[in-house]
């Protein structure tokens, strides 16, 4: 979104030093600004002060700053960049007229924002979060770096306590609301699935009056959240007769789901290029939020059929030897976990094989819940390899670190099938690589 520099010191109460030059979204990443980006350096482990020379060389038309900084490029002396940054979400936030569409939930943020996003793209001038870009930065950034014209975004919300998704719609003032799930996710932090249920909902609970909550109506504390907002409620689910639901639901050789999709505005049939059954209820929270706001069943299917999903999600690919590796190493807790060892089983008769690493901030319950893993991969004939995670148990094999993980897996044949999944802290996407590198992998 294109802004004067004099606009973004008005947005930000700051003072703008040097011409008022025109700026085209944000970054606060150096390496990666865009020519006539604006540059906000962030003060965390690193300061990004340190950076602005570099970004201004890569281009940055401007940047923000909470001290006098002389770099050859106009500056914006603001308070603090942080709070800046938030101000200006909302400043691009008051700009756009359309749909803004927030999701969140324990699971599926992401692949629903990907989904959502393509199938509202088939008609209106779409604009959504990378990847998982959902916190107070990302947000922001997001909003700010929609491009001009735009007719809906799409911004992911991610929470790690009560109260953040509070602060998040504050910036957002999303129209429409999606919560996809409430599981034991980040519990470290939350303290109990009462509490995520409660910041998850914060979402539906700063819906207008003449917005659209969209709610996966399979689990009840998400159901049940209907009451927390006066918006209309739209509601998905597989197992749940729900407003949008899916029938004859088939997976193909890669794991493609094929399914009757029937809503409010009619039924078809869908073709996913998402792999894994869990993503047909993702799709039926996209379809929600397409349908609400007037999006043609034919797109929708034609949005699904195309959508990919962000990287480390279910990536299938095959060695050369003829082995299948499934890749799902973005992130793990025992529902992501379930449903992957579920598309592993559907892969191979033979051998199958998942290297697991730890999942991450589970708190008191961390024990049971890989506990209960291991017992259900062994029930679906799957050998585990657990990377540094004692909490898996003494009925898989446990070794230190990727090269031992690589290595157990030597005398893996043409047929057989490897997942490999954890959560982020786990970088497990280096044994998929490791088990690809041989030439003509696909």
């Amino acid at each position: 979104m294109h802004f004067s520099a004099s606009e973004v010191a008005e947005a930000t109460g700051g003072r703008l030093t040097g011409p008022d030059v025109t700026v085209d979204g944000a970054s606060i990443d150096s390496r990666t600004v865009a020519a006539g980006q604006l540059f906000v350096p962030i003060v965390a482990e690193r300061d990004g002060h340190d950076f602005i020379d570099t970004a201004v060389n890569a281009g940055a038309s401007a940047f923000l700053t909470d001290r006098a900084v002389d770099a050859g490029a106009s500056s914006i002396q603001v308070a603090d960049t942080s709070s800046a940054l938030a101000d200006l979400g909302r400043a691009a936030r008051a700009r756009l007229t359309g749909p803004v569409i927030g999701v969140t939930g324990s699971v599926g943020k992401t692949s629903t924002k990907d989904l959502l996003a393509q199938v509202l793209s088939t008609q209106l001038r779409t604009a959504a979060n990378e990847r998982s870009f959902n916190n107070e930065l990302g947000l922001p950034l997001t909003l700010f770096g929609a491009p001009d014209g735009t007719e809906a975004v799409v911004v992911e919300m991610g929470a790690r306590g009560v109260g953040h998704i509070a602060t998040l719609c504050d910036i957002a003032h999303p129209t429409i609301g999606v919560v996809t799930r409430v599981d034991g996710v980040h519990l470290e932090l939350f303290g109990s699935i009462a509490a995520v249920a409660q910041a998850k909902g914060e979402l539906v609970e700063s819906l207008p009056a003449d917005g659209l909550a969209v709610l996966n109506v399979d689990q009840e504390a998400v159901a049940a959240m209907a009451s927390r907002t006066s918006a209309r409620v739209i509601g998905y689910g597989l197992t749940t007769p729900a407003d949008v639901h899916a029938t004859d639901i088939r997976l193909d050789s890669e794991l493609r789901p094929t399914f009757t999709l029937h809503t409010p505005w009619g039924s078809i049939e869908v073709s996913m290029a998402a792999r894994g059954r869990h993503q047909v209820s993702n799709a039926l929270a996209a379809t929600a939020v397409a349908g609400g706001v007037g999006i043609d069943l034919d797109k929708i299917a034609e949005g699904l059929s195309g959508a990919a999903i962000s990287g480390l999600r279910m990536e299938l690919s095959r060695t050369d030897s003829g082995v299948a590796v499934l890749n799902d190493s973005y992130n793990a807790n025992p529902t992501s976990m379930n449903a992957a060892l579920d598309a592993l089983v559907g892969l191979s008769d033979r051998r199958r094989v998942a290297v697991l690493g730890v999942m991450a901030e589970l708190g008191d319950t961390a024990r049971a819940e890989h506990l209960a893993i291991s017992e259900r991969a062994a029930a679906l004939g799957v050998d585990v390899i657990a990377v540094d995670a004692a909490d898996y148990g003494t009925s898989v094999t446990h070794v230190p670190d990727i090269d031992s993980a690589v290595a157990a897996l030597s005398d893996l044949r043409a047929g057989d099938a490897v997942l490999v999944k954890g959560s982020r802290v786990a970088a497990l996407e280096r044994v998929a690589v490791a088990l690809l590198a041989a030439p003509g992998a696909s």
